[in-house]
C-alpha cells in the first residue's frame, strides 16, 4: 500500500483534472448556483415591486422542467400516440419530434437580460428613430386589467419596430411574450429573442403535433398569468392598411379558457401608426410581386441600426417623424360569453383596433394629397381640417392647435423621404409615388368610408 507508483505524466494531469471535474460539480458548482439563485430570487423580488404586474413564476421557471411539463402535458401526449399510428412510427420517434418542437418554442426568459439589457436597447433604438407619442388612455386601460387577469395585447402589424415600442412602452409595467416568425430566428438574433421571452412560431406549419405542441404552450403560459402579445394579421401589412385577421393563436386561446376558473383572459387592442415605416419600400415590392419574400439581410438592419445610434449619440436629430401606440376598450374573454366563432371574437379586436388607430401628420397628408395631389400650404391645411372632422377626437395623435406646425413637420418629412416635392409654394406627389403615398393613407382611411363601404370591406 506504501509502494510508489509511477505514472506517465499525461495521466497524471488526466486524474486530476477529472477529480477537478468531479469536485467542481459535486461540491463547489451546487452551491455557486444556490448562490446565484438566492441572488436572483432577491433582485426579482424587487423588481416586481415596482411593476405593476409582477413576473409571474411561469415565466421563471427554467427551461427544461418547462419542455418537459409541455412534452408530457396528456394532450401532447395523446397526439404523440396519434402521430406515430398515422406515421407507422415507434412512439419513441414521435416523442422525440415533440421534443423537438417544444425544444424550439419554449423560450428561456432571463430577467436580467430583459430588463438590464433589451429595456435599454428599446428605449434607445425606439427614440432615436421617432418621436414616440403614446394615448392618454393608455395607463388607465391597463390599471384596470384585474390582477388575476391575463392580459394579452392585440396589435395591428405595420413595421418590425412594432415589437421594440411595445416591449418599450410596457416595460414600466410588466413582461411581454410575442410569438414571432422565422424571420428572427437567426444567430445570434435567436438567443436574444429567446432571453426576452419571445417565442418561436412556424407559419408554414400543418403538422397537427406541431400545432398541439404549440397550442399547449400558449395555453399553458396564458393560463399561468404571463402577459402574451400577438398580431392577428399574421404578418405585416404590405398595403399599410389594417388586414383581415387570422384565427390561429387566438383560437388556441379561445379552446383552453376555461370560463370557471380562477383566471380570466382580457384582450387590450392596440392601434400603432408611423409617420415613415423603415421597411416600407421592402413591403410595397412583395405586394407588388404577390408574395412575402422580403428580402432584407440582417446585416443591413443591424449596420442601419448600429449608425443611427452612433449619430443619436452625436447628437444629432435623426428620427423618421413620429410613432403613436394607442390602446383600445378591452374585452374580457370571461365577459364576452361563449365563443361559437372564433372569426366574430377576432372581427371584434380588428374593429376596435381600427377605432384606436393613431391619426399622425403624414397619413394625414397623404390622404389630403391622394384626393387632390396639387395643393398650397393654405389648401393642405383646408383639407386636413375636413378630413378631422371625420376622425373620433381620441384617435387624432397631432396637435391641432398647432396644426400649421404638424403639416409643415409631415410635408418636410415626406419631401425627405421623397414622396412629395415643392415647386413655386405648391406641393405634389413626386412622380411615381403615388402607390407610396397611397400606403400611408390607408392607414387611416378606414375612418373616412361610408357605412356601407365600411360594410362591403368587412
Amino acid at each position: 500500500m506504501t509502494q510508489t507508483v509511477q505514472l506517465p505524466l499525461w495521466l497524471f494531469v488526466l486524474i486530476v483534472l477529472f477529480a477537478a471535474v468531479t469536485a467542481l460539480s459535486h461540491f463547489l458548482l451546487p452551491s455557486v448556483r444556490w448562490f446565484f439563485r438566492r441572488r436572483f430570487e432577491r433582485a426579482v423580488e424587487r423588481l416586481n415591486k415596482r411593476l405593476k404586474r409582477p413576473i409571474q413564476p411561469f415565466k421563471l421557471a427554467r427551461r427544461h422542467d418547462m419542455i418537459e411539463r409541455l412534452i408530457y402535458d396528456p394532450e401532447v401526449s395523446r397526439e404523440i400516440a396519434l402521430y406515430a399510428e398515422h406515421n407507422k412510427v415507434p412512439e419513441a420517434v414521435a416523442f422525440q419530434k415533440a421534443r423537438t418542437h417544444a425544444r424550439e418554442i419554449v423560450p428561456s426568459f432571463s430577467a436580467f437580460a430583459y430588463f438590464s439589457f433589451a429595456m435599454r436597447v428599446a428605449k434607445m433604438l425606439a427614440e432615436s428613430v421617432y418621436r414616440i407619442r403614446t394615448g392618454p388612455q393608455n395607463d388607465a386601460i391597463f390599471a384596470a386589467i384585474p390582477e388575476n387577469a391575463t392580459p394579452v395585447f392585440v396589435m395591428n402589424h405595420r413595421s418590425n419596430m412594432d415589437y421594440v415600442l411595445v416591449t418599450y412602452l410596457a416595460s414600466k409595467t410588466s413582461t411581454l411574450s410575442y410569438a414571432v416568425g422565422e424571420w428572427a430566428r437567426v444567430w445570434p438574433l435567436s438567443a436574444l429573442i429567446r432571453l426576452w421571452g419571445a417565442y418561436f412560431i412556424r407559419r408554414t406549419s400543418r403538422g397537427a403535433l406541431y400545432r398541439k405542441v404549440l397550442s399547449r404552450y400558449v395555453q399553458m403560459a396564458t393560463n399561468g398569468g404571463d402577459t402574451q402579445a400577438f398580431y392577428p394579421e399574421g404578418g405585416l401589412s404590405l398595403t399599410g392598411a389594417v388586414q383581415k385577421p387570422k384565427v390561429g393563436l387566438l383560437s388556441y386561446l379561445v379552446d383552453g379558457f376555461d370560463p370557471d376558473g380562477a383566471r380570466d383572459i382580457v384582450f387590450i387592442p392596440v392601434g400603432i401608426n408611423y409617420d415613415r415605416i423603415l421597411e416600407d419600400r421592402v413591403l410595397m415590392a412583395a405586394h407588388a410581386r404577390g408574395d412575402r419574400r422580403f428580402g432584407a439581410r440582417v446585416s443591413v438592419v443591424v449596420a442601419f441600426v448600429l449608425r443611427k445610434l452612433w449619430q443619436r449619440l452625436r447628437g444629432r436629430d435623426t428620427r423618421f417623424g413620429t410613432a403613436a401606440v394607442a390602446f383600445g376598450d378591452p374585452v374580457s374573454l370571461r365577459s364576452f360569453g361563449k365563443v361559437e366563432n372564433v372569426d366574430g371574437l377576432s372581427m371584434e379586436l380588428m374593429g376596435r383596433i381600427e377605432a384606436v388607430m393613431p391619426v399622425l401628420g403624414v397619413p394625414l397628408v397623404a390622404t389630403a394629397m391622394r384626393q387632390n395631389s396639387a395643393m398650397n400650404a393654405a389648401q393642405l391645411q383646408a383639407a386636413v381640417v375636413d378630413i378631422l372632422a371625420k376622425i373620433p377626437e381620441r384617435s387624432i395623435a397631432v396637435d391641432t392647435g398647432d396644426l400649421s406646425t404638424e403639416l409643415q413637420r409631415a410635408c418636410a418629412d415626406m419631401e425627405q423621404h421623397g414622396l412629395l416635392v415643392q415647386h413655386n409654394g405648391i406641393w405634389t406627389i413626386s412622380e411615381g409615388q403615388e402607390t407610396a403615398v397611397g400606403f400611408y393613407a390607408n392607414s387611416i382611411a378606414h375612418y373616412l368610408l361610408s357605412e356601407g363601404d365600411a360594410a362591403t370591406a368587412k
